[in-house]
C-alpha cells in the first residue's frame, strides 16, 4: 500500500472538506452556476505553475480525450452545479455530511463497473465510514428535500469522475485539473453571468481562493493518490472530507455539536484505518504498457533515466513517459495504474 498515495488523498480530503462550508457562505451572493464556475476557475489558476513541467504529447491528448471529456463534463461542470445548488438549501454541516454519499457511489462504480478488487478490508472500511455518517446524520433533523437530492446527484457525478480520472495515465493531474477549470468552469461562469446579476468583487475573489485550494490543489492531490491506490481505496481515505467540513461548520460557523457526532469521528477514523491493510497478493501478469505518471524506482519502474535531469533519478519520485515490459510475478498490491487485472 502506497503511503504517499494515502497522504496525498488525506491532504486532498482536508482541503475539499474545508471548501464545502466555506463555499456555503457564498450562496446568497451568487447563483449556482456562477459559484460553480468561479470555484473551478480558481482550480485552474492554482495549477498554472505546474503545467509546463510535463507537457502532454498530441497522442496522449487524443488517447485521453474520451475519459477526459467525461471528467470535465460530469466532474467539472455538472457535479459542481448540483453541489452549489444544494449548499444553498441545507445547513453547512449537513451538506458536508451528505458528501459521504460520494464514497458509496465510488465504491459501487469502481467495484461493479470498473471491476476494481475490493476485498473485505475495503468493504468493512466503507461500512464503518457509512455508520459514522448515519450517526452524524441523527444529530439533527434538517429539512433535506431538494438540497439532499442535489448533493446526492453531485456525488454520483464525482463518483464516475473518480473512477475515470484514476485511470487517466497519459495526462498529469495538473493538466486534468486545468482542463476541468478552464472548460467546465468557464462554461458554468458564462451561463451564470448571463442568467443572474454579477456578484461583487469580494465574493468573486473569495470563491476563486476557495476553488484554488479546495478544488485545484485537492483534485491534483487526489488524482495523484488514486493512481497509487485505485479509485475505491483513494475515495475511502477521501471520505474523511465530510467530517472535516462538519467540524469546520461546528467550530468556525458555530453550528451546534452533539456528543454522538464526536463518536462518529472515531467510527469513521476506524473505517479509514482499514484501508491500510487492504492490499492483497497473488500471481499476476503485466502486459506491455507506455504511460506517464508520478513514480519512484521500484520493481515496476526499474527503467533507464538517460536524459532526465533529476537528483532523484535513483530513488525519489519523478514523472516522465516510460514503458513497462511484460512481466509475471507475485507481490502485495492494490488496483493502481499497474494492477487493474481480473481477480
Amino acid at each position: 500500500m502506497s503511503r504517499t498515495g494515502i497522504v496525498r488523498c488525506a491532504m486532498a480530503a482536508v482541503l475539499f472538506g474545508l471548501s464545502a462550508p466555506a463555499a456555503s457562505q457564498l450562496t446568497d451572493d451568487m447563483g449556482a452556476f456562477t459559484l460553480a464556475g468561479l470555484l473551478y476557475l480558481g482550480a485552474a489558476i492554482a495549477v498554472l505553475p505546474f503545467l509546463g513541467r510535463t507537457p502532454p504529447s498530441r497522442q496522449a491528448v487524443r488517447t485521453s480525450l474520451p475519459k477526459l471529456s467525461v471528467a470535465v463534463v460530469l466532474g467539472g461542470a455538472v457535479g459542481p452545479v448540483f453541489l452549489a445548488a444544494g449548499l444553498g438549501l441545507v445547513p453547512a454541516a449537513t451538506s458536508s455530511l451528505l458528501l459521504n454519499l460520494e464514497l458509496v457511489f465510488t465504491i459501487l462504480i469502481a467495484g461493479l463497473i470498473f471491476r476494481e478488487h475490493l476485498g473485505r478490508h475495503i468493504i468493512a472500511g466503507t461500512a464503518l465510514v457509512m455508520v459514522g455518517s448515519i450517526v452524524l446524520s441523527w444529530s439533527g433533523s434538517p429539512d433535506l428535500r431538494w438540497g439532499a437530492l442535489f448533493i446526492a446527484a453531485a456525488c454520483v457525478c464525482w463518483a464516475i469522475d473518480n473512477s475515470v480520472t484514476a485511470a487517466l495515465d497519459q495526462l498529469s493531474p495538473s493538466h486534468i485539473t486545468f482542463a476541468k477549470g478552464i472548460i467546465a468552469g468557464g462554461a458554468n461562469l458564462a451561463i451564470g453571468l448571463s442568467t443572474t446579476v454579477a456578484p461583487s468583487t469580494g465574493p468573486i475573489l473569495w470563491a476563486l481562493v476557495i476553488g484554488a485550494f479546495g478544488y485545484g490543489a485537492s483534485i491534483t492531490l487526489w488524482v495523484s493518490g488514486a493512481r497509487d491506490l485505485g479509485a475505491a481505496r483513494a475515495q475511502l481515505v477521501f471520505a474523511t472530507a465530510p467530517f472535516v467540513g462538519a467540524f469546520a461548520a461546528w467550530t468556525i460557523l458555530n453550528e451546534p455539536v452533539l456528543p454522538r457526532e464526536l463518536i462518529a469521528f472515531l467510527i469513521a477514523a476506524s473505517g479509514v484505518a482499514f484501508v491500510l491493510g487492504s492490499d492483497h497478493e497473488h500471481d499476476h501478469r503485466h502486459e506491455p504498457l507506455s504511460h506517464t505518471h508520478d513514480h519512484e524506482i521500484d520493481e515496476h519502474h526499474d527503467h533507464g533515466h538517460t536524459g532526465y535531469l533529476s537528483s532523484t533519478a535513483h530513488g525519489g519520485r519523478h514523472a516522465h513517459v516510460h514503458t513497462h515490459i511484460r512481466a509475471v510475478h507475485e507481490h502485495p498490491h492494490v488496483p493502481d495504474l499497474h494492477h487493474r487485472h481480473d481477480h
